[in-house]
């Protein structure tokens, strides 16, 4: 991430120090998330690191809270990270929890339709990210710029290096543009296609979603991954929804806007905030 052009921009490690001995360290960015016409700036943190030694001392808590006072003078509207471990750490220094789920659907619960889908290749990305535009138009988001689709593409091949399968991303196309797309992945030895991501140009495009999910997943009997967005969501059968256990999404507002943008994701009944993608 940070040798990426995003990362360049955007990225910085942030340290703290007592005379040239590292106390407590994090990695921070910048996004920016959209809400309806608003813009919110947003801070990003992860990999809270503390030395072993030196742990139980309070480092980390007043590393954060600087960071946080800053962002604050700085005019950002909010913080968020995703907390693998003690989130009750977080929330003690002003961070609360966002819906933070994942589903499991079974492949046979999608309709299986006639869809002329065609694999994903280099040259669809730009349209991949006009579609995602388009599906995305008016609802809570985060913002995707080229430099953050750039980021995008390198976190899906990095996460792929990690956790195996096959990628398998598939498209409806649509005259010279794309109507639907899927990006996911296939786990044979775990019967289970990894849904990633999928987006829509429009409400007639939105109809073959399950389709093409149902498509993407073949012969294999599962259809797994984080609960899609609100907006998203509804397109989908209920299934088996849980809460995560890791990559709990939690934010601390900085303004008022980021308050008012806390509370509403908090209170929404389906959907969570965000796709997996976005996740560092």
């Amino acid at each position: 991430m940070a040798r990426s052009r995003f990362g360049r921009k955007h990225y910085r490690t942030v340290g703290l120090y007592e005379n040239r001995t590292l106390l407590a360290s994090l990695k921070q960015y910048d996004r920016t998330i959209l809400d309806g016409t608003r813009r919110l700036r947003a801070i990003g943190l992860g990999a809270v690191f503390t030395p072993e030694p030196l742990r139980g001392r309070g480092y980390a808590t007043a590393m954060i809270a600087s960071v946080l006072d800053a962002a604050r003078d700085d005019g950002y509207d909010l913080a968020y990270l995703f907390s693998d471990i003690r989130p009750h750490f977080y929330e003690a220094i002003g961070f609360r929890k966002l819906p933070s789920r994942e589903m499991v659907l079974r492949a046979d619960a999608l309709p299986a339709k006639r869809l002329a889908v065609v694999p994903l290749i280099e040259k669809d990305w730009p349209a991949i990210a006009r579609c995602f535009e388009l599906a995305s138009r008016g609802r809570v988001r985060f913002e995707r710029t080229p430099l953050v689709w750039e980021w995008v593409r390198a976190r899906m091949e990095q996460r792929l290096s990690r956790s195996g399968g096959q990628p398998f991303h598939l498209t409806v196309r649509r005259g010279r543009g794309i109507g639907a797309y899927v990006l996911g992945r296939r786990i044979p030895n775990r019967d289970t296609y990894y849904l990633e991501e999928f987006g829509f140009a429009d409400d007639l495009a939105a109809s073959v979603v399950p389709g093409l999910l149902r498509a993407a997943a073949g012969d294999l009997r599962r259809i797994a991954g984080w609960l899609p967005p609100h907006g998203a969501r509804e397109l989908l059968p209920r299934g088996n929804v849980r809460g995560r256990r890791v990559s709990i999404m939690m934010a601390a507002p900085l303004s008022g806007a980021g308050a008012r943008l806390v509370a509403n994701v908090t209170e929404r009944g389906s959907g969570d905030l965000c796709w997996e993608l976005e996740h560092v």
